[in-house]
């Protein structure tokens, strides 16, 4: 491992894989908006994709917007996006299809019944099973991402947006041919304005399942992640259920429902907030031995406002560069109190604690080394001897560099893992 950039353990730089699945999902996101150009006029189809993309930006802003104490690799949530805007749009799109001609030609009531008998109990079961196969890769190829049910939020919402996406060019594609403007505009109302979270709603089901499974071992898990992938099933239903057979009536009643999951999943992810804080504020003061922990790195770590107080200083005394050393530091130092819950939980094992605990305090040791400040005492956390703590002009690290570096920086030795 000698001359490894300890930076690995982040996780935020692209890999072959990463690479090679962005262009599959891009291939088959092509193949999928040919079938919509096919379908109809390539300038109702441009027109549709705008209206698509349109609130996108806003609706990607609003989910990583939760998503800020322990930032997720941009190149895995860029690849969940992909993922449902590509593969799960494209072979959910086949599948439907074959499952509506099935319905039609078995059943012999008229198109539309069949599509409301495709939509209610086919399309779920078709559309979260692609959805959520990205969750499973995720829990197989990146279990160390998935460190509690915000993660697993995240990710679903990722996957969930890039399929509505997709899914919205086909619809207003249809609805253009079928409806005019008119019926564009009634589609976009519903689709694009009242239930934009809808789809990223049915497939938390699933993340929050296989994130609870990430931090356990034993059969259980397949349980919980089997009930998360039925919830998401049963919820699109119910939303496809309500919308098809009982009209605007059945509408503000699955609008009611989709409120209260969003609620429900608000709460959870606050929850889970709290619950890394105070691993924060349980693991790291045992590093204050290092130097590369002190107790206002404790206090500026428990909290989004302390957070960005401490970037914005770090941007005004060291620029660009520091800002993103200061970046590095609040994601290692958040990793290495997850660190040691999975190592708590037995979830890894000695070697790989070992092994990505130093990654971590070299990271922090790094960071730390490109911002420095005035030296400022104040009160520790409770339960803990006093050290520095964070002025209201900036953080306090010493003049000259890395706080405790004569002790040998990340060369310290560190606090005894729980394997010990």
């Amino acid at each position: 491992m000698a001359g490894r950039d300890p930076r690995w353990v982040l996780r935020d730089r692209p890999s072959v894989g990463l690479i090679v699945g962005l262009v599959l999902t891009g291939v088959c996101a092509l193949v999928s908006f040919s079938f919509d150009v096919l379908n109809g006029d390539p300038v109702y189809f441009f027109i549709a994709l705008c209206l698509a993309l349109a609130p996108v930006p806003v609706l990607l802003a609003a989910v990583l917007a939760l998503d800020r104490i322990e930032p997720e690799p941009r190149g895995n949530l860029i690849f969940a996006f992909a993922w449902g805007a590509g593969v799960a749009v494209l072979v959910a799109g086949v599948i439907n299809s074959f499952n509506l001609v099935y319905i039609e030609n078995t059943v012999q009531l008229g198109y539309d019944y069949a599509r409301n008998i495709a939509a209610t109990f086919g399309a779920p079961v078709v559309e979260e099973t692609m959805k959520g196969l990205v969750l499973l890769g995720l829990l197989r190829f990146r279990r160390a991402e998935l460190d509690g049910p915000t993660d697993g939020i995240i990710y679903a919402s990722m996957v969930g947006l890039g399929f509505a996406m997709s899914e919205n060019v086909s619809y207003y594609v249809a609805a253009l041919n079928e409806l005019g403007a008119q019926g564009l505009a009634v589609t976009v109302v519903l689709r694009g304005v009242l239930s934009p979270f809808a789809h990223p709603l049915f497939t938390s089901m699933i993340g929050v399942a296989v994130a609870y499974a990430a931090q356990r071992r034993g059969p259980g898990r397949l349980f919980v992640i089997a009930a998360g992938w039925v919830g998401a099933m049963l919820l699109h239903g119910i939303w496809n259920g309500f919308v098809s057979y009982a009209g605007l009536g059945g509408l503000a009643v699955a609008y009611l429902l989709l409120m209260v999951v969003l609620f429900v999943l608000i709460w959870i992810i606050f929850r889970d907030r709290k619950r890394i804080i105070g691993l924060i504020q349980t693991y790291l003061p045992a590093y204050w031995a290092t130097g590369l922990v002190s107790a206002g790195d404790v206090v500026m770590l428990s909290s989004l406002q302390g957070r960005r107080h401490a970037r914005q200083w770090a941007k005004q005394h060291g620029g660009r560069t520091a800002l993103r050393a200061m970046s590095d530091y609040q994601l290692a130092a958040t990793e290495l109190g997850l660190l040691h819950e999975r190592a708590r939980g037995h979830v890894i094992d000695e070697p790989t604690f070992n092994e990505e605990q130093r990654a971590l305090l070299e990271c922090m040791a790094g960071a730390r080394a490109q911002f420095s400040g005035p030296p400022v005492t104040g009160n520790a956390p409770a339960g803990h001897a006093s050290g520095p703590s964070y002025p209201q002009d900036g953080p306090p690290y010493p003049q000259g560099g890395l706080p405790g570096h004569s002790q040998g920086g990340p060369g310290h030795p560190p606090p005894s893992g729980p394997f010990h």
